[in-house]
């Protein structure tokens, strides 16, 4: 149950893409109050029920149950021409949004130039390139951090001259690379984003670190939704394919202006096996036809790129790590319905690295690692239609109890299916 008066916090555990949308969703109806902590337009949230499919990029994943205020905190960059668009097709569906979403003046905003650097740095980088969404996310918290960024805030007084001076900065940046630019297609790009600091100016635009504080003084409880996965955390994910942003719980702290005594329950999300979009590495990535295989029954394409996802077994020892720096107090487990047909389940229980085997991540582990699985028997039963944790088949609870051995943390949620109804809470967790 919530902690009221405190705010539970929901990540993601791997690369990203573990399906928080979904949990957040489910979720919410125990809460007062959803608050997105970090991230940009570069995640992509799929929720499905009642035959309808949405994907969320900005706006948080509670913005669907009535009534609910949401808030889009300090820690997020917001693109305000992807914003808009994302906001009219939810409004467009029926979801009223323009009281009930909040905006934090201090969240930073996503500049054209800024998608025009991320191209031109990655171009940079050649064969060594990250493969960012080209959103403009890592320019962004650049310029937040060498403290040249634009705020939602700055929208509100003498908004044309601060926006003149940042783009004429990144205009000379952009000149000194070489980069060239299509001038009329860059207008239209801006002529839309200028619109879109239009429309956001329609949203209540708060101070949300007060919000917030006072939600929680008045006794009212909060859940804290993530962006991507522990593992792209630009300090402890695998840097430097990592996004910009503290993806860990630390960040719900840093991104919505909360002190850590305030946090409750810190809900990790995982995959039932795991995946990874982009580059970098990824030590149980599967290149066989069980990795294809698990890419089509999982769908894995990404959210708002449609990238085709990278596909392996479940990674122990990378979960452990995870669950270490942010104090993850239960765990929730993700599209365990795609490995229903499988005779054999791997599971990465330690790295062999440099001719040892250990069973803490590393440093660094873009060569030299090589995974070591214990193998589980497969359950072979289409689980999606199940509605109790009771008509789970043996073999795939003898999988969780591996798990919650291995993590030592309980597994309190799995979902057997994308709908909001394919979600089994378990009796006593």
């Amino acid at each position: 149950m919530m902690n009221q008066g405190k705010v539970d916090v929901l990540l993601g555990l791997q690369w990203g893409d573990e399906g928080k949308g979904k949990v957040v969703d489910v979720l919410t109806p125990r809460y007062d109050v959803i608050a997105r902590f970090q991230g940009g337009p570069n995640a992509g949230h799929t929720l499905e029920f009642e035959g309808q499919k949405y994907v969320l990029r900005s706006i948080p994943s509670g913005i669907f149950q009535g009534g609910k205020v949401n808030i889009i905190g300090n820690g997020v960059v917001l693109a305000p021409d992807l914003f808009m668009e994302e906001a009219k097709a939810l409004e467009a569906s029926g979801h009223e949004l323009r009281t009930r979403l909040h905006i934090s003046k201090k969240a930073h905003l996503i500049m054209p130039t800024h998608r025009l650097l991320d191209a031109a740095y990655e171009a940079q980088k050649g064969k060594n390139k990250v493969g960012t969404t080209g959103k403009g996310i890592g320019p962004t918290y650049t310029d937040k951090v060498s403290r040249n960024g634009l705020r939602v805030g700055d929208i509100l007084e003498n908004f044309p001259e601060k926006y003149a001076a940042a783009k004429a900065r990144h205009e000379a940046i952009l000149k000194s690379l070489a980069f060239s630019v299509d001038s009329q297609e860059f207008t239209e790009v801006e002529k839309k984003w200028l619109e879109g600091v239009e429309y956001l100016r329609q949203f209540p635009i708060v101070d949300s670190e007060h919000e917030i504080n006072c939600i929680l003084r008045s006794g009212k409880s909060v859940l804290c939704e993530g962006a991507q996965g522990t593992m792209l955390d630009v300090d402890f994910g695998s840097y430097p394919f990592v996004t910009s942003s503290n993806t860990i719980c630390a960040g719900a702290c840093t991104g919505l202006g909360i002190g850590p005594n305030k946090i409750g329950d810190v809900y990790g999300i995982m995959k039932a096996y795991c995946t990874r979009v982009g580059a970098g590495p990824f030590p149980t990535e599967l290149f066989d036809e069980t990795g294809k295989k698990i890419r089509d029954l999982g769908h894995e394409y990404g959210a708002v790129t449609g990238r085709e996802r990278r596909c392996g077994w479940i990674d122990l020892v990378a979960l452990r790590y995870a669950i270490m720096v942010n104090g993850v107090t239960k765990l929730i487990m993700m599209k365990s319905d795609v490995l229903d047909g499988f005779d054999t389940i791997k599971a990465c229980v330690a790295y062999k690295q440099h001719g040892q085997q250990i069973d803490y991540f590393p440093y660094n582990i873009e060569e030299g690692i090589e995974p070591v699985y214990e193998e589980l028997s497969g359950w072979q039963t289409d689980m999606t239609k199940f509605t109790s944790e009771d008509e789970f088949p043996e073999a795939f609870k003898n999988y969780i109890r591996f798990l919650e051995q291995q993590l030592e943390t309980p597994i309190c949620i799995i979902s057997i299916g994308p709908d909001r109804a394919q979600t089994i809470v378990r009796n006593g967790k």
